[in-house]
């Protein structure tokens, strides 16, 4: 019988009202504020304080305990390096995937498990389990399928599709059955006005107000090199790092016509190929490919058997889910997608849903270019 629950408790509304229907529900709720970056260090930047002083408020207004610990030291070695190196090899990666794979569904679970003797996490995350919203349909021999939520503006199955079983098992999603406009109604209610109009945090967490590219030289080399027009194989402009840059991104370059927008990226020549329009065609793609998959639940039986799978895919989690083709290759999964989508990009994560659920997803490793163009 489940009896103690520990909170992840980010000082904002979603975790507050999870918390609260909890207690409501008679468990015993023990509130965990996550330290993840280290705010002494000028080079980066948290809300930590505010945060902090948010998850104060709310645990004192429900009357439960709060801890705050830290995963300074895991966030460097498992998220914070390893988006390092990949912006230093061209990718684009995704910190908030890693972050929830590697410390809010691993180094959380396991530190509540060991030291504060929980019988189950949960979370303020709009998603929901093939066990239910508070584990009520938990089989200890069975394995957890991830589903979207019932507000579907807000799902984000996207960012937990790298989970782990052993967490997952065991967490619940009190707001799974929400709306968010419901969620904000009953902080209001509750009298947690500190929280219940607060804005969701957006953008990567350590950087803050700072420009992005601002940000990224404290960490990697300034190496510059060419913007060159794929159409005239012609230098445009002169850029300080590819590292700086993604696929799909606004260039700003002065005295053209078009704006230009990034294509690809050249790591050994360090020059980045450009086109100019955001409907260039080039920028419109519809086949990747994947390095190993996460698979949440299980492999899907169609790819056990070699055959095809036919499901739904995004790699940005505010866009419309895509409907697909997967099958598998030596290295991991070939995708086609059943329509062309604007700057599918190396370093991201294709997510697949079937029928409400998030299957898992894989690091995209290539994209097929059906174009040619002037080096």
């Amino acid at each position: 019988m489940i009896k103690k629950v520990a909170v992840g408790i980010s000082g904002g509304v979603d975790s507050a009202v999870a918390a609260l229907l909890l207690k409501r529900l008679g468990y015993h709720v023990e509130g965990v504020f996550m330290r993840n970056w280290d705010h002494n260090y000028e080079a980066g930047f948290c809300s930590g304080e505010k945060d902090f002083e948010d998850a104060s408020f709310v645990c004192r207004k429900l009357d439960i305990p709060l801890h705050k610990v830290y995963f300074i030291k895991e966030y460097w070695n498992e998220v914070f390096t390893v988006l390092l190196k990949e912006y230093e090899t061209g990718l684009t990666p995704n910190p908030d995937i890693l972050c929830n794979r590697y410390i809010k569904f691993d180094s959380f679970f396991e530190h509540c498990r060991n030291n504060l003797g929980i019988d189950a996490i949960a979370t303020g995350h709009y998603a929901n389990t093939s066990f239910g919203p508070y584990l009520e349909f938990y089989k200890e021999n069975e394995g957890v399928r991830l589903l979207q939520p019932r507000d579907k503006h807000k799902d984000q199955t996207f960012f937990l599709s790298q989970v782990k079983q052993f967490a997952l098992r065991k967490c619940m999603f009190p707001i799974a059955n929400l709306l968010k406009t419901t969620v904000r109604g009953i902080a209001k209610d509750e009298g947690l006005i500190q929280v219940a109009n607060k804005r969701d945090s957006t953008g990567i967490c350590f950087i803050g107000k700072r420009r992005f590219q601002d940000f990224i030289e404290d960490y990697i080399e300034t190496k510059k090199g060419l913007f060159i027009d794929i159409d005239t194989g012609q230098p445009v402009g002169e850029h300080s790092g590819i590292h700086k840059w993604t696929v799909g991104q606004k260039c700003c370059l002065a005295n053209y016509k078009h704006s230009y927008f990034v294509f690809k990226k050249d790591l050994y020549e360090n020059n980045i190929y450009v086109v100019a329009g955001t409907e260039h065609p080039a920028l419109w793609n519809n086949l990747c490919f994947t390095i190993e998959p996460h698979w949440i639940h299980s492999e899907p039986e169609e790819l056990q058997h070699n055959s095809v799978l036919y499901c739904y895919f995004r790699f940005q989690h505010t866009k419309p889910l895509v409907t697909c083709r997967v099958t598998k290759n030596a290295e991991g999964l070939t995708i086609f997608l059943d329509k062309r989508l604007r700057a599918l990009t190396e370093g991201q994560f294709g997510v697949m849903y079937k029928n409400d659920e998030c299957l898992g997803s894989a690091k995209i490793k290539s994209v097929c270019h059906n174009v040619t163009y002037k080096l």
